[in-house]
């Protein structure tokens, strides 16, 4: 009996030396017993630990009794390895915080690896998963249609936390507003059919009726494979103020320790307190009755929520909010197993960025939101919800900024001190330019553009509405064009005096009165503010009440291929000579003469100016351009050499204005040098500290006005 003991303990050394040629040993003591004399090509460790096997035995029989003693223990063996000691498993289950309800974002999509598994307790096929079956786990956990839950982050911090040999899995129960009898045996029947609301009804189907019975039967099959280490919930706030929630939430956990063979000890409760909202939460009541929660089981530790932030419902925690909450988790959980927490990696948290008291809402915003802002010093402030972008900017002043997430799926974004004026501005998300959807629309680079207005101090007044300025009107009007066959829109400001029934038969001179490249008949006045640097000239006496007609122009498209700058807006030459002078004499009451007919235009417009009046001096004696696109003019030849005889230019011309920007990348001063000495009469002027855009054509326009029709 003594030799036989030893003989099984020496075996059992032999074996755990050599579990990789298991299969050979065996082999190799099948061949002593039964072949005896026939050799096999063993492994040389393999060999000798048969060979030493065989030589501990006197007998044929007792050979091959260890023979079949050692397929037994190979088998049993074989069975033992299915389960991994170092797969670490977790039950979850809750209500609406541990099902999720924050949109999950970008780094929350992504797995973080096949050491971070899930086995789903229902059918995803948009995921791919199966019921029951592992995979790697990524948002939702859930079910289809959940969000972000504190079990993607405490997998993702427990998979930094334990060592790489370890792999961590989660099976996922979680019904929105159930509350905990949804969970205790004896109380699911009741519970569901004579409790559970409506809208609960499809949630609870999904898992048979019975989501407890659903966590067993998943957990079972998961005891198969790995080792269960802890139970996480996250519910109460459907028992706020339930006095025997505790004793309830035990019996859950009794119940599950029991069912599936656990110690307490070895597998605690970690209990997730709930929104705080800084005391503000719709639940705030049952953050008490979750502290005291380990009064009644010794084996529960609570996460705490504070500081983790929440969604403007004040009930469920926004993305951020769930990181937070299930790193917490993952860090409470690592320290029971004996290893030193690690927090996964985040998006690189940027700086906060702090609103300050004097931004205010920019003028341009659409109302009802509050961003984008502007600060005194000009900075402009912007704001936009995109939690799944990846990478948003915002493109202004020829600058672009990186936009910050700030956790709650929001990113936000502060510009250096900006030039004041009307600025376009895009969004990027991803890759992809759009319009901030909180601003308002305006038509420029041949596109609606998102826009914003920094103000000036008083000194812009004379393009803002002021109190008892009497308003003119600016009418939309469509006419037919004969030139091109077809119906084109335009814009027509009439003084706040043309309508009075005492000027009834009063006629006004007409202003035409040009946009540039890329924008529209439209953005005089809503980005010029034309209108009201009209009425306001006009009330002051500085400028006599006209008509002010602004056309596209035939240049809201970009210049096309094979189009030269000649030809570029020239197609709108005979529609405006031929069609809409003529229909704006008919139904306006219109001084018809030259004398009484102006044109000006800023950038492309100021281009299309030269052209129509120097060209047809027979219709206009009034000239302006404002950032005039004019390139390569020789003042001698151009027009039929109209400059060259200054004195008959000087008579049909009575007022000729220029202006640009000092920033401006089109200045017309050597123009206007060249002019001058050809014997031309022009003004001009240069807007101080803007660039080609709306702030130098509105003083340019301010400027021009008080010259024509006097």
């Amino acid at each position: 009996m003594k030799h036989r003991e030893n003989t099984l303990k020496h075996i059992s050394t032999l074996v755990q030396r050599e579990k990789a040629n298991f299969a050979l040993i065996i082999a190799t003591i099948y061949n002593k017993s039964i072949l005896m004399k026939k050799k096999t090509n063993l492994l040389p460790g393999a060999r000798k630990a048969g060979r030493s096997i065989c030589g501990l035995f006197r007998s044929q029989v007792m050979l091959t009794a260890a023979f079949t003693a050692m397929l037994l223990a190979l088998t049993a063996g074989k069975s033992r390895a299915a389960v991994d000691p170092n797969f670490y498993i977790f039950l979850c289950f809750g209500q609406s915080n541990m099902e999720g309800n924050a949109r999950p974002e970008a780094q929350d999509l992504a797995s973080p690896g096949p050491r971070f598994l899930l086995m789903p307790a229902v059918d995803f096929p948009e995921k791919g998963r199966k019921m029951g079956e592992w995979c790697e786990a990524s948002a939702p956990l859930c079910r289809p249609n959940t969000g972000l839950t504190p079990a993607d982050w405490f997998g993702r911090t427990l998979v930094a936390s334990l060592p790489e040999n370890i792999k961590v899995g989660v099976i996922h129960v979680a019904v929105g507003g159930i509350k905990i009898e949804g969970f205790m045996p004896d109380e699911i029947a009741n519970y569901v059919k004579n409790e559970a609301p409506g809208w609960m009804k499809g949630m609870l189907e999904a898992y048979g009726n019975n989501p407890y019975k659903r966590l067993v039967d998943l957990a079972k099959k998961a005891q198969k494979d790995g080792v269960i280490k802890g139970i996480l919930m996250h519910q109460g706030e459907s028992n706020t103020g339930d006095p025997e929630w505790a004793k309830k939430v035990q019996k859950v956990y009794d119940a599950l320790c029991g069912d599936l063979k656990l110690k307490p000890e070895d597998v605690p409760l970690f209990a997730g307190n709930i929104v705080q909202a800084n005391g503000q939460g719709v639940c705030i009541g049952c953050k008490k009755q979750i502290d005291e929660l380990p009064q009644t089981i010794h084996t529960c530790q609570v996460i705490s929520s504070d500081d983790c932030t929440n969604g403007p419902d004040r009930l469920h925690f926004d993305a951020a909010g769930y990181r937070e909450l299930g790193c917490r988790y993952g860090e409470a959980v690592a320290r029971f197993l004996g290893f030193e927490p690690k927090r996964p990696k985040m998006a690189s948290a940027a700086k906060k960025i702090e609103v300050p008291a004097d931004a205010v809402t920019a003028e341009t915003t659409v109302p009802g939101n509050e961003f984008p802002k502007v600060d005194g010093q000009h900075r402009a402030y912007f704001r936009i919800n995109a939690p799944q972008a990846r990478k948003v900017i915002v493109d202004i002043c020829n600058k672009k900024y990186d936009m910050q997430p700030d956790g709650q799926g929001n990113f936000m974004a502060v510009t250096d001190p900006l030039p004041v004026g009307f600025h376009y501005y895009f969004m990027n998300i991803d890759g992809i330019n759009f319009i901030d959807p909180a601003t308002e629309t305006f038509f420029g680079c041949n596109r609606e553009s998102g826009g914003i207005e920094i103000p000036e101090g008083p000194e812009g007044d004379y393009y803002r509405p002021q109190r008892g300025v009497p308003a003119g009107s600016v009418r939309s009007i469509f006419y037919w064009s004969n030139e091109q066959n077809k119906w084109r829109h335009a814009m027509i400001y009439t003084p706040a005096e043309y309508d009075l029934k005492k000027n009834i038969k009063k006629r006004y001179p007409v202003l035409y009165l040009q946009h540039g490249m890329g924008e529209g008949e439209t953005s005089w006045s809503n980005q010029g503010h034309m209108q009201h640097i009209m009425d306001n000239a006009i009330a002051k006496g500085e400028a006599v009440p006209m008509i002010v007609v602004m056309e596209s122009g035939d240049i809201k498209a970009p210049m096309g291929r094979g189009q030269g700058m000649g030809d570029y807006g020239a197609s709108f030459y005979p529609v405006l000579l031929n069609d809409l002078i003529p229909y704006v004499d008919q139904n306006f009451r219109t001084k018809t003469d030259r004398e009484n007919r102006a044109m000006a235009g800023l950038s492309w417009g100021g281009h299309q100016t030269f052209d129509i009046v120097f060209n047809n001096l027979d219709k206009f004696a009034w000239l302006g351009t404002f950032s005039g696109a004019i390139f390569g003019l020789d003042v001698k030849t151009a027009y039929n050499g109209v400059f060259t005889n200054a004195d008959e230019f000087n008579k049909k011309i009575h007022y000729m204005y220029m202006n640009w920007g000092s920033d401006d990348f089109i200045k017309n001063g050597d123009l206007v040098r060249q002019l001058r000495e050809m014997g031309i009469k022009v003004d001009s002027s240069e807007s101080a500290g803007t660039a080609h855009e709306f702030l130098t054509w509105r003083r340019g326009l301010h400027e021009f006005i008080p010259h024509i029709f006097k």
